[in-house]
């Protein structure tokens, strides 16, 4: 099973060469590529099925067992023109890579969960075969490398699960012209009825300008011409015209909603002396996402939020989907039990899912894996990801809030260490600048600093029997008082120093109700024995949720099973474990109940 879809959705070029499948590959425990050139002539003793790691079926391999240091390697023909470039894409690796063509060294990169590009045009043969080598280090004990699920230990337990090392999403090339478009990042500007473009070159051209052609659907916005007269060009282009329906005024216009995911296409050509060099297709919505009033605004109306965790792992591939359509298969089942979004959780997502919830519409909340501990080396290579998440990811409409730190994760004493307090605020702050379109909450779950939306996680609403603690749960979740002042945990809602500024509080973790239907041991936070109970838990703690009129929204724990996790709502191979519609009629039962409430 190959992945074979173009990899970069919203950058796309018509040229592309894809190098996933079969390459050689290699444990090397005794570390014998610290010897310069080990790895040149060597024939590799085994083979992978690229981008699925060792430790996943898809990759022929199939081991658990830890190894910190793989070796990746594969020829092909590839020889561009006198005045072209060719670039090397790995969609990710984890978590170090060095990168050697021809054997020569041509990258190190740390960071397992994002992009990263390479020319390696000087390090190409004369004849048109080439050879890539990879070297992934990945040290398995390490509990200050961003992990998030990832275990530590030898053996998946709790919440945890398998470790995942080296490549883990696709490996192409590019041949792109010596003038080409290096990046666009897109920014809408909802109020104004315009689109922002910032456009990145490698280099700046005498005679260069860049041709832009707007459209939707079949219908042609704006087209023009700007002069390239530095590394970085910036200009706004007029979308709205003076008509009203495109605006959400009336309906959702050409606006960007989960309901109406309207896009607008846009293509990008480079022109030098009246020829085209390069093209670059794109897409993006127009939407704005902001808070006020205790509540969270999509497009400038309020919107509540029903959101589902993901932890984005596949029987099969692990962190990697099989296919491309088991992307798409989540967000249509997710909305089809009345979802409108999901929090990804612990996991920078593969660009493809990123598109299809872009083109299905269907709200991403985007979080990072964490470390487990907090040091020097933990707080920088955090940093490090967001730089890169921030830069691959935000063109994407889908995605309205970042999630930097969950739970306290590797950052353990924030409640009241203020040295761990400051890199939480650090980040709500650096994130926030880098990125002014999106929300950003501190710490998701408890013990916040600096936030935008207070993200409160709750359990505790005890068994069908346990009358008093369920009560105590709903009552919990009634007011604002109570819902940041009372705790289901030993750590307060505000970290100390810090207090509540009127934002939106949504419950962001919660449920988890364990319901095995594979005869596999598990586990959840409460449980069910079969379909009919399951949905009179699932009701009963949805229940207490809507009838909350302080809470604007909510993320239920969890999508689906996962390894000794049965508290999803789909088994791990995605199979409903109940009727979808009744699941479904509950959500938008509840949903007209808080909507009716809040108005009156």
């Amino acid at each position: 099973m190959n992945r074979n879809e173009y990899p970069r959705p919203q950058f796309v070029r018509d040229f592309w060469l894809n190098l996933n499948g079969e390459w050689q590959f290699s444990f090397d425990d005794d570390n014998q590529g610290k010897h310069e050139k080990w790895f040149a002539n060597k024939q590799l003793d085994s083979t992978i099925n690229v981008p699925f790691v060792y430790q996943s079926e898809l990759s022929g391999i199939n081991d658990r067992t830890p190894h910190d240091i793989v070796w990746y390697k594969r020829s092909f023909a590839i020889q561009p023109a006198t005045n072209e470039r060719v670039i090397l894409h790995f969609g990710a690796v984890d978590y170090e890579a060095d990168v050697y063509v021809n054997a020569q060294h041509v990258c190190h990169h740390i960071g397992g969960n994002t992009s990263f590009s390479i020319d390696i045009t000087d390090q190409l043969n004369e004849d048109a075969t080439q050879e890539v080598s990879v070297r992934a280090f990945d040290s398995h004990y390490d509990e200050t490398i961003p992990r998030g699920k990832q275990f530590w230990e030898d053996k998946s337990r709790g919440i945890w699960y398998t470790n995942s090392t080296g490549i883990w999403q696709t490996v192409w090339l590019e041949i792109v012209p010596m003038n080409y478009i290096k990046d666009v990042r897109i920014t809408p500007l909802f109020d104004e009825g315009k689109v922002s473009f910032d456009v990145e070159f490698p280099a700046v051209h005498p005679k260069a300008s860049l041709n832009y052609e707007i459209s939707y659907g079949e219908i042609p916005i704006a087209s023009g011409t700007v002069d390239v007269v530095s590394k970085r060009n910036i200009f706004d282009v007029e979308l709205i015209q003076n008509h009203i329906f495109r605006t959400n005024y009336h309906s959702e216009g050409w606006t960007w909603t989960p309901e109406k995911p309207n896009l607008f296409d846009v293509t990008f050509r480079l022109i030098t002396e009246g020829q085209t060099e390069d093209k670059v297709s794109s897409y993006f919505g127009l939407r704005k996402v902001h808070t006020e009033d205790g509540m969270v605004f999509l497009n400038n109306k309020p919107y509540y939020q029903k959101l589902v965790l993901d932890q984005g792992y596949w029987p099969s591939g692990l962190l990697t989907a099989p296919t491309d359509a088991d992307f798409i298969k989540d967000i249509e089942l997710a909305k089809e039990m009345g979802f409108n979004g999901c929090r990804k959780h612990q996991k920078v997502e593969d660009p493809r899912f990123l598109y299809w919830a872009d083109q299905l519409g269907f709200i991403v909340w985007g979080e990072c894996a964490a470390p487990a501990v907090y040091n020097h080396d933990s707080a920088e290579r955090l940093v490090r990801e967001w730089s890169d998440i921030i830069r691959r990811d935000y063109n994407h409409p889908s995605i309205i809030t970042w999630v930097p730190v969950n739970e306290s994760w590797g950052v353990p004493n924030i409640s009241f260490d203020r040295q761990q307090q400051h890199y939480t605020q650090t980040m709500y702050h650096y994130i926030k600048s880098l990125d002014r379109t999106r929300l950003v909450i501190s710490n998701d779950g408890w013990a916040l600093t600096d936030t935008d939306i207070v993200a409160i996680h709750n359990y505790a609403h005890g068994e069908e029997e346990e009358k008093e603690k369920y009560l105590y749960f709903k009552d919990s979740l009634s007011t604002v008082e109570k819902l940041i002042t009372r705790r289901s945990t030993p750590w307060p809602i505000f970290a100390n120093g810090f207090s509540y500024q009127n934002q939106p509080i949504l419950l962001t973790e919660f449920g988890g109700i364990g319901f095995d239907v594979s005869g596999q041991p598990g586990w959840g936070y409460t449980s069910a024995e079969n379909e009919e109970e399951f949905l009179r838990e699932y009701r009963r703690v949805m229940e207490a949720v809507f009838a909350s009129q302080s809470l604007w929204g909510f993320c239920y724990t969890q999508l689906s099973d996962v390894e000794q996790e049965i508290n999803g709502l789909l088994t791990y191979e995605r199979e409903p474990k109940c009727d979808l519609k009744k699941l479904a009629e509950i959500n938008g039962l509840y949903h007209l109940m808080v909507l009716d409430s809040s108005s009156n």
